[in-house]
């Protein structure tokens, strides 16, 4: 199962808002975790674990007497692989859901801004295949605020242009309509006439959109790597991943004066209370704009009377 934890590094770096610190301890976190799966309970296959397993290796960490701290972050550590697990359907349901989660402080996501993400996107080049292909996925995955999973995922069938929207397969297996901007229509159709017919050539067929150099469908290291070099080479200092497009996509509707509501079901949440967290990213911003520019907005501030 060691494999495994490659893939579920890019979906912890992608997927959840953690400091390098944080995530770092999480890789170590699993690799104990795994080998005492492996060396304790004789598992070698994700499908084989359960929740025994899960309570036999938490209370193996109690008893070594680790921190109240130390056992809630290898919960947590423990918590994500499996639900990494069962979303990229290594396994049909995820049995660490059964544990309750230690509490944490929320953390807001990190975003770009409009001008960050205008300078991101001006900056794709379009010279060959490939960066018709990046330009035409990037363009995508901020215009309709797709998770990674559903942007690799796309099939030819999905796609309704002429409509302005395409059907998304998200969790849980639920199909949901989204719309698409006229930017990213006008890259997904040049990409498809022009990159993608090359990309095939002399591979097996296929009816995902994106493929990769070798004809194969994108993965999410991939496109996370591709994520990192453009926000590179566009001088964008921020750490930016796939995720954090479709955080700064719903975070500029909203800015826009777009409900909750609709916000809610672009991104195919099934609960608001989870979109609600981009009202406080709007709410921290707009205190931060206020301080910056309101006179007395600070202890001290005095002005002359004229």
């Amino acid at each position: 199962m060691k494999d495994l934890l490659n893939e579920y590094k890019y979906y912890l770096s992608g997927e959840l808002n953690l400091s390098k610190n944080t995530q770092s301890a999480y890789e170590k976190d699993l690799d104990q975790y795994l080998d005492f799966l492996q060396k304790y309970r004789l598992r070698t296959k994700p499908e084989d674990i359960t929740l025994d397993d899960i309570r036999a290796f938490l209370g193996s960490v109690k008893r070594k007497q680790n921190t109240a701290a130390t056992q809630s972050r290898k919960l947590s550590a423990i918590k994500s692989f499996h639900r990494f697990l069962f979303l990229e359907k290594y396994v049909n349901n995820n049995l660490a859901k059964q544990i309750g989660s230690p509490k944490q402080e929320k953390k807001l996501p990190v975003i770009l801004s409009v001008s960050e993400v205008d300078q991101l996107l001006n900056s794709l080049s379009t010279e060959n295949e490939l960066e018709i292909r990046n330009k035409a996925m990037i363009e995508l995955a901020y215009s309709s605020g797709l998770r990674v999973s559903e942007l690799i995922n796309l099939r030819l069938e999905d796609l309704h242009l002429p409509m302005g929207f395409i059907d998304v397969l998200g969790k849980g297996q639920k199909k949901r309509i989204v719309p698409v901007s006229d930017t990213a229509t006008d890259a997904l159709n040049f990409y498809l006439s022009e990159s993608r017919p090359q990309l095939m050539v002399n591979k097996k067929m296929t009816d995902f959109i994106f493929l990769t150099h070798l004809g194969e469908p994108m993965t999410r290291q991939n496109f996370y790597l591709i994520i990192q070099d453009k926000v590179l080479k566009a001088g964008i200092t921020k750490h930016i991943s796939p995720h954090k497009l479709r955080h700064s996509f719903a975070s500029h509707l909203l800015e826009r004066g777009i409900d909750l509501r609709y916000i809610q079901e672009m991104l195919g949440h099934e609960d608001i209370s989870t979109t609600e967290i981009y009202t406080h990213i709007n709410n921290t911003r707009l205190k931060q704009i206020y301080l910056n520019s309101h006179p007395r907005a600070h202890k001290g501030d005095h002005h002359e009377t004229i």
